[in-house]
């Protein structure tokens, strides 16, 4: 899944305390632990998983769930509930002229400025009507002209890498008081994450395979609000504050059904989980994994449990696309279409296929391979492979999880 903000409100975020537990009525309890009341959780590990040299920083965390009750299965997500920023929460304070302790009051509650900034608003991510409020008030060129023009895709993008610190200091000048700039924020979101692991093997506990983000702008160093909550301030012991989202959409197949999985980077997360349930579970239907990064030596996630797999069985087929380990670039819908024959036999004996990752380009990009491969060696027109590929949706054999 991914690391965006999804609504809720931001008092929902904070940790309540432990509900009674759910009196018994012959029927399995819904978990009390959800969004509005999340668990927190312990870390238990969290590790760099890409190698030296690498571009990204991928890290494997393990999250124990404890006492909680709070079961999930392969495919579905968990949702953290991150804190942001303590140092861009210390810019702002100083740019509104505050010290952090002078309280804040809603409806529902009493907090301090500091809180408030801390776990209860998006900051590195400035919303829109905060964008109209700066605009209508600085008169910046720019920022009027994209507010003014009503174009929502191009205003995103302006704000895109931005936070609300860049927006009040388009001019220094601009002054808001804490309440104002508070009421023109949006809640603070949980972010959602593939987990990574199988109930029948890592009983327990949720493991996700997280990219941080981290960027440069404008002299300031930034960050995905809970990649680097997690990668820089939650050591083993910390706690967390989680609950899962299930994804009814992306299951499993029968036992005996073949699979195909494709999942590049971070979107290996939950074909790794799909894999060990299968081995667990004694899945007798065949499997195989597309599998890409930039360089082998240090980008090549999971490669020792992929290559057991192997030994063991498991996993019948395993390609890889390292994208630059050559002079031109192999992405994994490359590696399909050169096994697009057997591929298609594959889906003719009834495979399902599975595609988890960036959905910009990669799932494009992939869909635009899988129809291609389908109208060539099903000797289909264009329409008729549509069809075919739409039949597979239809049939939930064509199961995507992209972000």
């Amino acid at each position: 899944m991914y690391d965006a903000a999804s609504a809720g409100s931001a008092l929902a975020l904070d940790t309540a305390a432990a509900p009674a537990p759910a009196r018994r009525t012959g029927r399995t309890a819904r978990s009390p632990w959800n969004r509005r009341n999340p668990y927190p959780a312990t870390i238990l590990t969290n590790e760099v998983l890409s190698g030296p040299g690498s571009a990204k920083e991928v890290r494997h965390i393990e999250i124990d769930l404890g006492d909680s009750g709070i079961t999930y299965e392969v495919g579905d997500g968990i949702g953290i509930a991150p804190l942001n920023d303590p140092d861009l929460v210390d810019l702002l304070l100083d740019r509104l002229g505050a010290v952090g302790d002078e309280i804040i009051a809603d409806r529902k509650a009493t907090y301090t400025l500091r809180e408030a900034l801390t776990r209860r608003y998006e900051i590195a991510t400035p919303s829109k009507y905060l964008a109209k409020v700066v605009a209508d008030r600085t008169g910046d060129p720019e920022l009027t002209r994209l507010v003014e023009a009503g174009d929502a895709l191009a205003l995103d993008a302006w704000l895109s890498g931005r936070d609300v610190l860049d927006l009040l200091n388009i001019d220094p000048a601009l002054t808001l008081t804490a309440e104002e700039l508070l009421e023109e924020l949006s809640p603070l979101a949980h972010r959602e994450y593939s987990i990574s692991s199988s109930p029948r093997v890592h009983g327990g506990t949720v493991h996700i395979t997280m990219a941080t983000v981290r960027y440069t702008l404008d002299g300031r160093s930034r960050g995905g609000v809970c990649s680097t909550h997690l990668a820089d301030r939650c050591a083993p012991g910390d706690t967390v504050s989680v609950f899962i989202t299930p994804n009814k959409n992306f299951r499993l197949p029968a036992d005996d059904a073949p699979a195909i999985m494709i999942g590049p980077g971070t979107g290996v997360a939950p074909f790794r989980a799909f894999l060990h349930e299968r081995a667990a579970a004694g899945a007798t239907g065949a499997n195989w994994l597309f599998f890409g990064d930039q360089h082998r030596a240090c980008d090549h996630l999971y490669a020792r449990e992929l290559e057991q797999f192997i030994t063991d069985g498991t996993l019948d087929r395993l390609d890889l696309a390292f994208s630059r380990d050559q002079d031109h670039k192999v992405y994994v819908q490359d590696r399909m279409r050169e096994h697009g024959a057997e591929l298609f036999s594959w889906l003719e004996a009834g495979a399902r296929v599975y595609v988890c990752g960036d959905a910009t380009t990669m799932a494009d990009d992939v869909d635009a391979a899988l129809h291609e491969i389908i109208g060539e060696c099903g000797r289909m027109g264009p329409d008729a492979a549509r069809d075919y590929v739409d039949q597979l949706r239809s049939d939930n054999r064509y199961l995507r999880d992209v972000y």
